[in-house]
């Protein structure tokens, strides 16, 4: 059986051929981008604001079993961010890109792991707080000291939840 055979994922190289993404992992991308956005959008009152606790978070974890959804994470972020009552550059560049980041960072950290759910949980969920806080500070001037403890904690709350369901998931289907 070749690769052209129509049942195999195709392979598309990105940055100049030196990774090969697959069609699978495109859809899989789009799928982890889009509920990501809507879960922002849906739970809207306690995704911004004081709350800051992002039920869409729970999906983070998920970034263990393959980097190109950090892609898809930071996509999520910045559609979901489009509903901010504070859009703009930060909410639509910065916020994205540290996401892609945290993303990747977790995943690299779960790696000697053997991808655990948790660690790449726990590492985004200090990588994001570390940058709301970061924002917070300049936009508002508000010390990261005061708004890093409670960032921490919620962020931490919600990987922890979503690492708990996507090994759950994981005991019943490989959905990656």
């Amino acid at each position: 059986m070749d690769s052209s055979h129509p049942f195999r994922p195709k392979q598309i190289p990105v940055w100049g051929g030196n990774v090969k993404v697959t069609s699978r992992d495109l859809s899989l991308v789009a799928v982890f981008a889009a509920l990501y956005a809507v879960m922002v959008y849906l739970f809207f009152p306690v995704s911004f604001y004081v709350f800051q606790f992002r039920v869409a978070g729970i999906l983070r974890p998920g970034i263990v079993r393959k980097w190109v959804l950090a892609v898809g994470y930071g996509v999520g972020v910045a559609v979901g961010n489009i509903f901010s009552p504070f859009v703009g550059p930060f909410e639509l560049v910065f916020m994205p890109v540290m996401s892609f980041v945290a993303g990747v960072v977790g995943y690299m950290a779960a790696k000697p792991f053997k991808n655990n759910y948790f660690i790449t949980g726990a590492v985004v969920a200090t990588v994001i707080p570390v940058s709301v806080s970061w924002m917070l500070n300049q936009l508002f001037n508000l010390p990261m000291l005061a708004t890093f403890p409670y960032l921490l904690i919620s962020e931490q709350i919600v990987c922890l939840m979503g690492a708990s369901m996507f090994k759950l998931i994981e005991t019943r289907i490989r959905w990656w």
